[in-house]
């Protein structure tokens, strides 16, 4: 792999955003025909050398070599231009239009074309679905298409226009393993044709199952490249965040006897049907399922998002309302939900605001007057708690990692004392140091006597903390692992057969 050509290099590349280094001196190497995992913490650098490298942003130093050409900057239009493409998390398609407009557009807008033939996008969709022997309708909008198939749909856009350089930022983050695996065999097409791949993933298992070589930055320097030979999980893991953060199973043993949250056969149509089971206090318990099995819809049910139509949920013998999020909050739950950016935050409101928006009226004298004294002190506890990372509690959420806002969505939360904690995939798109650190919070919440209800489908993550773990399958519970037998073979078999 060290023998193909190098099609695109990055020397001292420097990046500042008001006084903050973002990168420093930062070197990327990128050949034809491999896959490169560029591998870091969130607030690394990844992400601003991505967009340096996409001519979305310029550099405050360094050079840029493609194809032997020297520039001190790209543009967007010069990136595409040189076969470099970027799919970002959010893949930047146009839901309504159809698959083969979306194909197209990345093509015409480097061509500066005003107008798009439909027959022209159409056969172009069509060459480029054959090549990747994907069979998806170049008619149908997008907004009709699972995640998966929009993943592939970028893909194509990329194709079409001749990349050279693919750069995927978690490709993987919502789609299911049988998903992945058809991702993977499109990667390996690519690869085989002589495109270069360049990922981002915090998934250690996807980095060794794709990678040749790894690039891995840390507070915007790189501080390891090698052949994917050359690391470990621990070497990697102690490379991304400066020392070893092993997922081993940490659960304690001290679990009551007393029932705090019984769900009893509810049921929600063409959602789930039947789900029973009891959790106690101090327990951790996992719910896991393919996506689409319907694990979600029941942390929904149980939160009053979605109301059930049969069955019963109590938290501490006293009975939640369906469909009554009001009802499920004054009961003691708590919901951290999947999409921390639309559900769980407010990003353009500061840290101390969004840290007490579920505990306001604890935090209001007789006469309903905030105490600003009371809400400094419980905002302090929760940043000391969590250990976030921040400047000032005044800063918008915006200004932190993904990591430490997810923290301030499961603060929020506890800042509520909730005896029954549900977090919907607490841990995706965050980096290692930060997963480990979640998990941890997990853990320290059980001890402290609260019931947690994790719905992930992170394995390591379900076997990590959870004393036992749900499995559903199309909307039904169809097995539960005891503590002794959870492991990740266990699990993994269970949730997929």
């Amino acid at each position: 792999m060290t023998d193909n050509p190098v099609v695109l290099r990055a020397r001292g590349i420097d990046k500042s955003y008001g006084g903050v280094h973002a990168l420093a001196d930062a070197d990327l190497e990128i050949r034809a025909g491999e896959v490169h995992c560029l591998a870091g913490a969130n607030g690394s650098g990844k992400s601003t050398l991505i967009k340096i490298l996409s001519g979305v942003e310029a550099p405050d130093r360094g050079e840029i070599e493609i194809a032997g050409t020297v520039t001190s900057k790209l543009s967007v239009v010069g990136s595409i231009s040189h076969g470099i493409q970027v799919i970002y998390q959010d893949l930047s398609l146009f839901p309504n239009l159809t698959v083969a407009e979306n194909v197209a557009m990345t093509t015409r807008v480097a061509g500066r074309a005003r107008i798009i033939s439909i027959t022209a996008a159409r056969e172009l969709t069509l060459t480029v679905m054959k090549r990747l022997e994907l069979d998806i309708d170049p008619d149908a909008l997008l907004e009709e298409l699972s995640v998966a198939q929009r993943q592939l749909v970028a893909i194509c856009r990329a194709i079409a226009n001749d990349v050279r350089v693919l750069f995927m930022d978690e490709p993987t983050t919502a789609l299911t393993w049988n998903e992945v695996g058809t991702l993977f065999q499109v990667v390996s097409a690519l690869k085989a044709d002589g495109v270069a791949i360049v990922f981002v993933s915090h998934k250690t298992e996807e980095v060794f199952a794709l990678s040749d070589r790894i690039t891995v930055l840390r507070n915007g320097k790189v501080v390891a490249v090698g052949g994917v030979a050359e690391f470990d999980r621990d070497s990697l893991v102690e490379a991304l965040i400066g020392r070893q953060e092993l997922e081993e199973r940490i659960v304690s043993s001290d679990v009551h006897d007393s029932p705090v949250l019984e769900v009893n056969s509810i049921s929600a149509p063409g959602l789930f049907a039947e789900i029973s089971f009891t959790a106690h206090a101090g327990e951790i318990i996992g719910l896991t399922g393919l996506m689409g099995s319907g694990r979600s819809e029941v942390a929904d049910a149980i939160f009053g998002i979605i109301p059930f139509t049969s069955g019963r949920v109590a938290v501490d013998g006293h009975d939640i309302r369906s469909g009554d999020v009001a009802s499920a909050i004054s009961a003691g739950i708590a919901y951290v939900p999947s999409d921390r950016l639309t559900q769980g935050i407010f990003l353009d409101q500061a840290i101390s605001r969004n840290l007490v928006a579920s505990s306001i009226s604890s935090l209001a004298n007789k006469l309903g007057w905030l105490r600003p004294k009371a809400i400094r002190a419980g905002v302090d506890k929760l940043i000391d708690e969590l250990s976030l990372k921040v400047g000032s509690p005044d800063d918008p959420v915006s200004s932190l990692s993904g990591g430490n806002q997810q923290r301030v969505v499961i603060g929020k939360w506890l800042a509520t004392n909730p005896r029954v904690l549900v977090l919907n995939g607490p841990t995706v798109g965050v980096d290692i140091g930060s997963k480990a650190a979640i998990l941890q919070i997990l853990r320290e919440k059980a001890a402290q006597g609260i019931t947690v209800l994790l719905i992930s489908d992170d394995v390591p993550e379900l076997v990590s903390v959870c004393h036992r773990v749900l499995v559903v399958r199309r909307g039904r519970l169809v097995d539960e692992i005891a503590s002794q037998n959870v492991t990740v073979e266990a699990v993994r078999e269970r949730s997929i057969a």
